[in-house]
């Protein structure tokens, strides 16, 4: 059972490749540890899940990141799935880009909420941070 001591919530807003690998980073790890992880994909963030490849400012990092042995973008969201990672896709973020649900990865377990639902999942004990 995962403790909430520790755990993190991240709202992922960046459409940037460095923001949104560390949010995976940062969420693999903490799974990883046995601590719950939540990732709240909103605004221009929404493009890491579409594609592949993902709509995000800089990708061409994610090559340079796997050739130096850097966990890359799949690996890390791979990892995130599979720990039990909670995906949240938030939207009003849909809505402001017109993004439609249909654009999104089928491969990612996401629910798409809003920010209550964020707020709900963040336990006392959990880290909410900004990416």
């Amino acid at each position: 059972m995962k403790s909430p001591e520790g755990g993190l919530s991240l709202i992922v807003r960046s459409g940037d490749y460095e923001s949104v690998h560390y949010a995976l980073a940062l969420a693999s790890a903490a799974l990883a540890v046995n601590r719950p992880a939540v990732l709240f994909f909103t605004m221009n963030a929404l493009r890491a899940l579409t594609g592949p490849p993902p709509g995000l400012a800089g990708w061409g990092r994610d090559a340079l990141m796997r050739e130096r042995g850097v966990g890359d973008f799949e690996t890390l969201l791979q990892a995130c799935i599979e720990l039990g990672g909670r995906f949240i896709v938030c939207e009003m973020g849909l809505r402001a880009l017109g993004i439609e649900r249909a654009e999104l990865r089928a491969d990612i377990p996401f629910t798409v909420a809003g920010i209550v639902t964020l707020l709900e999942e963040t336990r006392p004990g959990m880290h909410l941070l900004t990416l």
